[in-house]
């Protein structure tokens, strides 16, 4: 047993006794942690909530009412191999908010990064792989596999496909279905997602400098409209370009993937 003494315990809580139970921990009543369970410091389980299997949270997050965490994968492959499930630090899972461990076909770990959040009812699959300061608006689904990458917004309702990544600073808008990989700080949109631009709102409230957005620009024009293959663009753009931020998104179309793109139009 290793419960820290100044973490507070509702006596009507379920804490299984192999738990860790960091400093300055507060889970409400009629929550279920069990056994294999690591809280960091100052992590708050309110009322309801569930936070079972080999399942590690981190500092500061807040677990809200209703939500499930570390529960076992939804995939008829998983044979109750011992898989976990990694929470950064500061996140915040909403009420009905779900996430899984990993399989052991993809890796064994489900990773969240620090500073999340995940609103009502958003589901991070088996083996997904979430990076920091992510944004899951309300009944967002990523599925099983799916690489979500830093300072990504997805909007409300919407669905990633499994396996798809997502690459730094892009936002999807709501009620949209992302079925092919989004290059860095793209822009899609739509019932069946379509690549429409770049997230100049985002780049600009990151501070990005101008001449790197115009770059950005530059960059995505020549990806619609170059001549060759998508990938043939993509590999002349990364020969040419001197900005960072262009050779990000290069970098992430030639990266090896199991899906394919969404393409500028």
């Amino acid at each position: 047993m290793s419960w820290h003494p100044s973490a507070f315990i509702h006596p009507a809580a379920v804490v299984e006794e192999d738990a860790v139970i960091g400093e300055g921990c507060h889970i409400g009543p009629f929550c279920i942690i069990g056994a294999e369970v690591t809280l960091g410091a100052r992590v708050t389980v309110k009322s309801h909530a569930v936070v079972t299997g080999w399942t590690e949270i981190g500092d500061d997050t807040v677990v809200f009412p209703f939500a499930s965490v570390g529960e076992v994968p939804q995939d008829l492959k998983f044979k109750g191999e011992r898989t976990r499930l990694i929470v950064g630090a500061r996140c915040r899972i909403r009420e009905g908010a779900t996430l899984n461990t990993g399989t052991e076909g993809g890796g064994g770990i489900t990773r969240v990064g620090d500073d999340v959040l995940m609103m009502t009812g958003a589901h991070v699959g088996h083996d997904a792989q979430v990076g920091n300061r992510v944004i899951m608006a309300n009944q967002v689904a990523i599925a099983g596999h799916c690489h979500i990458g830093d300072d990504v917004i997805i909007g409300g309702l919407s669905g990633i496909h499994q396996w798809v990544r997502v690459g730094r600073g892009a936002i999807i808008g709501a009620v949209t279905m992302v079925t092919n990989d989004v290059l860095p700080y793209g822009l899609v949109q739509g019932p069946r997602g379509e690549l429409d631009g770049l997230n100049l709102v985002g780049l600009k409230r990151r501070g990005v400098e101008r001449a790197d957005i115009t770059a950005m620009r530059a960059g995505y024009q020549m990806l619609a409209q170059g001549e060759g293959s998508f990938l043939e663009r993509a590999r002349r753009l990364q020969d040419e370009t001197t900005s960072a931020y262009v050779r990000e998104m290069c970098d992430f179309i030639l990266s090896q993937t199991d899906r394919s793109f969404l393409t500028p139009k």
